[in-house]
């Protein structure tokens, strides 16, 4: 990035942090604390420039005021920086978690969804509960946060609950700690054919989105799971994952476990080299398919509801979530 464009982001980050207008002498002030070589005269010409593209609003002597125009601005800019940031937060929330299969105790990552509760219709309710039983979540587990509850630095709106569901990243961060050390190298639309995975349609690289790549399959309207569940032939949301060829053992007797307990996610585990749905593998790793721990919110975007969701949301007990055939139970004390 060269040096007006690190200058000019760093007043929109000034801006953006801001909660009252600041002056061009202040903004000058604030950056130069923070190392930057920068006139008054140039921070009032890039102003000048974020009024004219609709960055920024003015409020006179007080000075600017961002915009929404502004911060999306901001954030696009730096969408090269965020490159690779994904991995990282994989791997940071794997190691964050510690949840142990054998005590059932500890913490797993999940997923939040917020859903306006009247769409939690009867007929989306059983499409739920049918990816569920049909194996295409992480497990048999959830939960619900009713209005008010903070959701992870977010407090869910009245009217809407926060519907949580297990992350296969639980998965890694297992492993983790184990001693296994895992890659995980895509996330993917993988194609259903009567009842049977089939191979992946769509693949987005962990190490070059800022965004989990079931996210934007889902929200694109890409996903098919009413298709899947219902005449078997669908499109369902999956990762692929590596790890040391010599722990397949290890991991098969780790999956089993899981699956005893509600967190089964593991579709298909290879054996050292042997490559799966067509992707190679190398000879001292095996690979594995990883079911989407996300998969059961995309019936509100495929039935016409758009939801807000976010993968590895943060860090949950698992001792708080509950079987999917409590869902309707549950809900009774938000309808």
């Amino acid at each position: 990035m060269d040096k007006k464009e690190k200058k000019r982001l760093a007043i929109l980050d000034v801006l953006t942090n801001s909660q009252v207008p600041l002056s061009s002498t202040r903004i000058t002030n604030t950056l130069t604390a923070q190392g930057f070589d920068i006139s008054e005269r140039t921070v009032r010409l890039y102003l000048q420039e974020f009024d004219e593209n609709g960055f920024t609003e003015n409020w006179g002597r007080k000075g600017r005021m961002i915009k929404e125009a502004g911060v999306r601005e901001s954030e696009s800019s730096r969408v090269h920086e965020r490159v690779g940031f994904l991995s990282g937060k994989i791997d940071t929330m794997a190691y964050r978690m510690d949840f142990d299969p054998i005590t059932r105790q500890g913490t797993v990552v999940v997923n939040i969804s917020i859903v306006p509760i009247k769409e939690f219709t009867v007929y989306r309710r059983k499409l739920i509960a049918k990816v569920f039983s049909k194996g295409y979540a992480m497990g048999r587990m959830m939960t619900l946060l009713g209005p008010g509850s903070s959701c992870f630095g977010t407090i869910i709106p009245d009217g809407n609950v926060g519907l949580g569901t297990v992350c296969s990243i639980t998965f890694n961060g297992i492993l983790q700690r184990r001693g296994i050390p895992v890659t995980s190298r895509f996330g993917g639309l993988l194609e259903i054919r009567k009842g049977k995975a089939r191979r992946f349609v769509e693949l987005i690289s962990y190490d070059g989105t800022s965004i989990d790549p079931l996210e934007i399959f889902i929200r694109a309207g890409m996903a098919d799971y009413i298709g899947a569940i219902t005449s078997g032939n669908g499109l369902i949301g999956a990762s692929f994952r590596e790890f040391p060829g010599e722990s397949v053992s290890i991991i098969r007797s780790v999956a089993q476990r899981l699956q005893e307990i509600g967190l089964g996610s593991l579709m298909c585990l290879g054996n050292p080299g042997q490559s799966i749905f067509d992707f190679p593998v190398s000879p001292d790793r095996a690979g594995a398919i990883i079911i989407g721990g996300l998969n059961p919110t995309s019936i509100f975007e495929e039935t016409g509801i758009r939801v807000v969701s976010s993968a590895m949301a943060g860090i949950f007990p698992y001792d708080q979530l509950f079987s999917f055939s409590e869902l309707d139970d549950r809900l009774q004390a938000f309808l």
